[in-house]
């Protein structure tokens, strides 16, 4: 277990931010944040609420919505909270209208940070193509729908769009990982096309690349339990400092290095990982 967390102090250093740097910026502001009911969103909202801003948390748990949102309420921030399945397109379409009925229909951030994984290799998915359907409409649908409608409040108020997306889209892809990278990498090139001509308007462009991070989306996932993982808190200090440098990019120091392994090394890669399938499916059978 001290292996463990000396390895991720030495992968993940710790990001600290100025309270004063972030009241500065945060100042006035109101900020939606997708997915806010848990991990990285519920640590964010958290944070943010301590700066005395107005808060729109979306999730589809509503009695942790209200409940979070009562517990920040104390700070003195002014939170609202939406529940909705980002899957559905009639359910954004009712978080827009309850954002214009109260006057939130103009925000200075947008977080998207909503999403859904899942690990399934195909032959276990060949009758489940609901599977690909529901992770593509979170992962992809979601976040364009809503920024589509939004970027043109955004770019009134020179604002920012915050993607938290995964180190997954630029590496090598992995078995088992079909409907998560594909649906991620797909949202991530969209974002990436737009960017220049949101740039262009004022608005600031942002994709954050974590690693994992140890929220409940991992625990399905028995093999990441002993991995290294960023904490929630962590990835929170860096959309703080995101926010305050309006930055472009972040992804931990050590992805350019796995980035040329993935490059160079993909042919031998993609021959280990057959090699074991080939071992696992004979023991099955």
């Amino acid at each position: 277990m001290e292996k463990k967390k000396i390895l991720e102090r030495f992968l993940f250093p710790s990001v600290k931010v100025k309270q004063s740097d972030l009241s500065k910026a945060m100042a006035g502001k109101t900020v939606l944040i997708t997915g806010a009911s848990y991990g990285i969103g519920e640590c964010v909202a958290s944070g943010l609420a301590r700066e005395g801003t107005t808060l729109l948390l979306v999730a589809r748990t509503e009695e942790k919505l209200l409940a979070l949102a009562q517990g920040l309420g104390q700070t003195g921030a002014i939170i609202h909270t939406f529940s909705a399945d980002l899957r559905k397109e009639e359910e954004i379409n009712a978080l827009f209208e309850y954002m214009r009925l109260h006057s939130l229909e103009k925000p200075d951030i947008l977080i998207s940070n909503a999403g859904k994984s899942i690990h399934r290799f195909v032959y276990d998915a060949l009758d489940r193509f609901h599977d690909f359907k529901r992770t593509m409409a979170l992962n992809y649908d979601a976040p364009v729908q809503l920024m589509l409608k939004l970027i043109p409040a955004l770019e009134e108020r020179k604002g920012q769009i915050i993607n938290i997306s995964a180190i997954n889209v630029l590496l090598a892809p992995a078995p088992g990982w079909a409907a998560y990278q594909a649906s991620k990498t797909a949202f991530d090139q969209w974002f990436r096309c737009v960017s220049p001509e949101l740039k262009a308007r004022g608005i600031a462009c942002s994709s954050l690349y974590f690693p994992l991070v140890r929220t409940r989306m991992m625990a399905p996932t028995a093999a990441y339990q002993e991995m290294p993982a960023m904490q929630p808190e962590q990835a929170a200090q860096i959309i703080f400092r995101t926010i305050i440098k309006r930055s472009r990019i972040y992804s931990p120091w050590w992805i350019f290095p796995a980035q040329v392994f993935s490059v160079l090394f993909r042919a031998p890669w993609e021959y280990l990982i057959t090699a074991n399938l080939k071992k696992k499916n004979a023991k099955g059978h």
